[in-house]
């Protein structure tokens, strides 16, 4: 199988999951305890593959380093209300400067 017949049927593997989101009728996503759920699935979702991307490494070792670093800044200058921009580019320096340092 070919790269791009790979990326055709991922594609089409996406398009389904979308349509069939679609599909779903309303009465299965109404009521105020599953339109909560439904709202904050991404979010939990997000959570999840962030903190696997930071803390996890090769083999499924924990790994801490520059990511959980530049991470904690990201909370923190969340919590401050910063604008995105200025959450990612400290972020991004935060990890650069570890890392530039040797803390890998």
């Amino acid at each position: 199988m070919s790269t791009w017949t790979t990326v055709l049927l991922a594609c089409a593997a996406a398009f389904a999951l979308k349509l069939a989101g679609y599909l779903v009728p309303a009465a299965w996503v109404e009521g105020e305890r599953r339109s909560r759920v439904v709202a904050l699935l991404p979010v939990a979702l997000l959570t999840a593959l962030v903190t696997v991307q930071t803390l996890v490494g090769d083999g499924g070792s924990l790994v801490l380093d520059a990511r959980l670093a530049a991470l904690a800044v990201a909370m923190g200058l969340l919590l401050l209300r910063a604008n995105f921009l200025v959450v990612v580019v400290g972020a991004a320096l935060t990890a650069g400067l570890l890392r530039a340092v040797g803390w890998s």
